[in-house]
């Protein structure tokens, strides 16, 4: 055949071919938007809520782009790695990182009420002081977000009425119930109050102008952070710990258990008493949901969290090989996409208007004098929206605070509360603290208050974070067992298992025989495992980030105390 002819049957060959790549890539990508956005974006609320802010605004006042934008990046790097770790532990074992706490620590086989009582439990302790330090940055946010809006509230007024979002909680389905299918109503809620932040932050950034190379020059390492005043590495750390939020690692791991693929199997409509159809019987249901809190077995029962991690099943392969690469490409894009650069568009605000000898004391910037910079600079309409932006990333965290919370009290203690009792409890707590420090203090208190809540979280966030690196990276706890197919040689014969007369059912031998050779296919099938724990790269990448991340904790704490 002619060469020229060969050559025009391959070129529609290799456009057909094109085309079916085409359109196999387009559906993957749709079906990723349709079914696995969410998650990502919702575990990403956490990296930029108001404890954010002001820790950003500090930082780039005092220190302009140089180091803390490197900072932001390798925090946001590391919130990537710990965040990936947590999609996997979910999506592989099937539950969340605080249930596989419990089942590692709570019935330990030699010291069990020695590792509970020194271990299990004051990780529970540290766990829900992570969550109350966050709920008090949502509360302060969100204060100061009303108190931007309307400047005749006093700011302690505003502190009151923010506690009362245990409302929104009326609205929502719970995310974590329902045989682990995703809430999508709650998702897209989330989802655009994100993108309305993010909106804001563009806007923002193209009017104040800044210099982009001095900014690009900021994600590049540099000693100074070590060689200046105690101060830097204080809220370094603080970046640190506003960045990475262990609340959002025990958010990550739950949600990444559910079955976003299959559908949703038609609800059962159970024939109603009389008694549930008058008014006052259905007002008692509801008060009686608002503030259930019981002892339960329910969900470690559904879930399989009390067998030990060397007997039980995780989840079947088909089912993680559907799930686990959308959900890392959904993590990591969200926080790439959204959360570093946002953080980094606050420091880089900051910078551009406060440090070099704009203002006369860095430390004392705050979300109330970016507001006034905005309002004086841009104008009155972008400093609104910078204040609803700001009460939007308060709220959104503040809902997914509640639900790592009930994760939290759920997985350690087996204890299920309700969202809106778990709201109520955590917001009395963070209450009180916010009220006397905006009566005493003001205004600088509540900036020096949103600081302090994100050191904390910091200090806090190791002892999360370990657990993770070692479940992860333990083969015991990650492995799959994978199925195979019986050979011609390992299935019995017919004539071994089906009887040619009565005068062989007498016999045993067979049947002696045929339970060895099943016995037999059984342990291969069992032998034969996929392995998704973490490779020794990423083992080491992630304990040397918990070192790191300890090291800056201890210096920190050091130094301070050293300049008291």
């Amino acid at each position: 055949m002619d060469p020229k002819q060969l050559g025009d049957v391959s070129s529609p060959v290799s456009e057909s071919r094109l085309k079916i790549n085409a359109r196999r890539g387009a559906h993957t990508i749709a079906h990723h938007f349709k079914r696995h956005v969410g998650v990502g974006i919702i575990c990403s609320v956490a990296y930029f809520d108001p404890g954010n802010w002001s820790v950003d605004l500090q930082a780039g006042a005092s220190f302009g782009y140089r180091p803390m934008l490197f900072v932001v990046l390798m925090a946001g790097l590391g919130a990537i790695v710990l965040q990936t770790l947590a999609c996997k532990l979910g999506c592989v074992t099937g539950i969340d990182l605080a249930s596989h706490c419990r089942l590692l620590l709570h019935n330990h086989p030699r010291h069990p009420r020695l590792v509970r009582r020194l271990v299990l439990y004051p990780l529970y302790v540290l766990s829900e002081i992570a969550i109350i330090s966050t709920d008090l940055a949502e509360l302060l946010g969100s204060a100061i977000g009303l108190c931007l809006l309307f400047p005749k509230l006093p700011l302690w007024a505003g502190v009151v009425l923010t506690a009362a979002d245990v409302l929104i909680f009326l609205s929502f389905s719970d995310p974590s119930r329902g045989q682990g299918r995703p809430v999508r109503l709650f998702e897209f809620t989330i989802i655009g109050l994100v993108f309305a932040v993010f909106a804001c932050f563009v806007v923002l950034l193209v009017k104040v102008e800044p210099d982009w190379p001095k900014v690009f020059m900021g994600y590049i390492p540099n000693k100074g952070l070590f060689q200046s005043e105690p101060d830097a590495v204080y809220t370094a750390v603080g970046i640190l710990g506003a960045t990475v939020m262990p609340h959002a690692i025990f958010l990550g791991s739950s949600l990444a258990t559910q079955d976003r693929v299959s559908d949703a199997p038609p609800e059962e409509k159970l024939p109603t008493p009389a008694l549930a159809q008058t008014g006052k019987a259905r007002i008692h249901q509801i008060v009686r949901s608002l503030f259930r809190i019981d002892h339960t077995e329910r969900v470690a029962s559904e879930k399989d969290c009390r067998t030990k991690h060397s007997e039980r099943e995780n989840n079947t392969l088909s089912f993680i090989r559907q799930h686990l690469s959308h959900g890392i490409t959904d993590v990591v894009t969200s926080l790439l996409a959204l959360a570093v650069p946002i953080n980094s568009a606050i420091l880089i605000l900051a910078a551009t208007a406060f440090h070099d000898g704009a203002v006369s004391n860095p430390n004392t910037v705050g979300l109330f004098e970016a507001h006034a910079l905005i309002k004086e600079r841009i104008g009155s309409a972008a400093a609104t929206i910078f204040a609803l932006a700001l009460v939007c990333a308060g709220q959104t965290s503040s809902i997914t605070v509640t639900l790592a919370g009930q994760i939290v009290s759920e997985g350690f203690i087996e204890w299920k509360v309700s969202p809106f009792l778990r709201r109520l409890i955590t917001r009395c707590i963070s209450l009180v603290p916010s009220v006397v420090v905006a009566i005493a203090v003001g205004r600088n208190g509540i900036d020096n208050l949103l600081v302090a809540s994100q050191v904390v979280l910091s200090i806090v966030l190791p002892f999360v974070a370990f657990p993770l690196i070692y479940l992860t990276s333990a083969e015991i706890v990650m492995r799959v067992r994978k199925p195979t197919p019986p050979t011609e040689s390992s299935v019995p014969s017919q004539e071994e298992t089906v009887p040619n007369d009565i005068a062989v059912l007498e016999i045993e031998e067979p049947t002696i025989a045929t339970e060895k050779i099943v016995e037999k296919i059984r342990v291969e099938v069992r032998e034969e495992t996929v392995d998704f724990s973490n490779g020794r790269f990423l083992t080491a990448l992630s304990y040397v980030i918990w070192c790191v991340v300890l090291v800056a904790n201890a210096y920190a704490i050091v130094m301070l105390f050293d300049v008291r």
